[in-house]
């Protein structure tokens, strides 16, 4: 009788999405969730609508790989630095600069790790690197985004940079930190940040599907694309992205970045909260209890901020997570309509996957989210 009501509860989630669909919020979705209770292991999958609306119209399926957009600054980043924290290869209060020498210019000593991952370093939270570089383009005739070349001069340009705040007074999030982090992870580790990725989370986490820059060249014939779902038509590459990274920045750092850049189905990202789930209630050792809940914790940088370290927490009030996720709650959100949370204390996670930008008219605020959360947690209380 109990899964009888949980299964009519969870047939709200679909009505929910097929209604955001009719009405053109977003072309399709896919939710996974999963909830351990009293010992059993609960389940719910929705898939709906379009995966890709034009260049030809695909169905949405379970296996659908979507660009993960901010998704990349927990699942890849985030997660390195836990695994560098735990090994004693950086400390959260080192400077940046003692990992990154140059970072240090123009009065950027003081900036610790630990800022980067707070959002609180006093970094400009968002440059229009990639209309600098096409700038370049058209003065110099020469071929530079999506180029080794094209990436050192971003990060080159922000460890440069002066901050527009002290680090620690205000945390605004931002691009810039993570795009740091990334370059600080490659000099410690001495590998590209996408074979880091693959050998430290993607492979031990047994996600297999998940990687950087799936279809680097634009010209890819649509046959590979098809297994992807579509966002913008975007106005300064003049095409629909369909397999190709969305983020502006990531794409002119040929699609490899500490901030943007992964692709992933939703069945990846469910066995990434699960492992940390796992982690959390010591059923899995694949990273150190002890490092996740010190990056779990509000860091109050400044005080009252929301930011763990490198993950989002709920917000008081309004809040994507909706009215049921515990202050023991982790979680982060993509602009391409993607999102995580996962409720440490409850042991359930939830993953959304949409393509809320592709052909979508109006960018709304996409509440959606807060409301699919609540009535799955909801279900899974019945």
């Amino acid at each position: 009788m109990k899964h009888a009501v949980i299964q009519r509860k969870l047939g709200k989630v679909d009505r929910a999405l097929d209604k955001a669909i009719d009405t053109a919020v977003m072309p399709g979705a896919v939710v996974l969730a999963s909830s351990r209770r009293e010992g059993e292991l609960l389940e719910h999958a929705s898939v709906r609508g379009l995966a890709v609306a034009r260049p030809e119209r695909i169905p949405m399926a379970r296996e659908t790989i979507f660009d993960l957009a901010s998704l990349t600054k927990v699942m890849a980043t985030t997660t390195l630095m836990m695994g560098l924290v735990s090994e004693g290869s950086i400390a959260l209060d080192d400077p940046v600069a003692k990992h990154l020498a140059h970072f240090g210019e123009r009065d950027k000593e003081e900036v610790t790790i630990r800022h980067l991952l707070t959002h609180s370093s006093g970094l400009k939270p968002w440059r229009a690197f990639h209309e600098a570089l096409l700038e370049r383009e058209r003065k110099k005739g020469d071929q530079l985004i999506g180029t080794p070349e094209a990436k050192r001069w971003v990060i080159e340009s922000i460890c440069r940079s002066a901050l527009v705040h002290e680090p620690g007074t205000a945390a605004v999030y931002g691009d810039l930190d993570m795009i740091v982090l990334g370059a600080l992870i490659e000099a410690v580790v001495g590998k590209p940040l996408e074979e880091v990725c693959e050998e430290r989370v993607f492979r031990p986490f047994g996600m297999t599907k998940t990687g950087f820059a799936p279809l680097a060249e634009a010209e890819a014939p649509d046959a590979l694309r098809r297994g992807f779902a579509a966002t913008e038509n975007c106005p300064w590459r003049g095409r629909i992205l369909w397999g190709e990274v969305h983020d502006p920045n990531a794409s002119v750092m040929g699609g490899v970045a500490g901030h943007a850049g992964l692709f992933a189905p939703a069945d990846d990202v469910l066995r990434f909260g699960q492992t940390l789930l796992d982690v959390w209630h010591g059923r899995s050792d694949a990273l150190s209890r002890e490092t996740l809940e010190e990056f779990a914790t509000r860091q109050n940088l400044p005080e009252n901020s929301d930011w763990a370290l490198g993950w989002d927490t709920p917000s008081e009030g309004a809040s994507s997570t909706g009215s049921h996720f515990s202050r023991n709650s982790i979680g982060h959100l993509g602009f391409t309509g993607t999102s995580l949370w996962i409720d440490l204390e409850a042991d359930c996670v939830v993953v959304m996957l949409t393509n809320r930008i592709h052909l979508v008219a109006k960018k709304s605020r996409f509440t959606l989210r807060a409301e699919i959360h609540d009535l799955i947690r909801e279900a899974f209380s019945a």
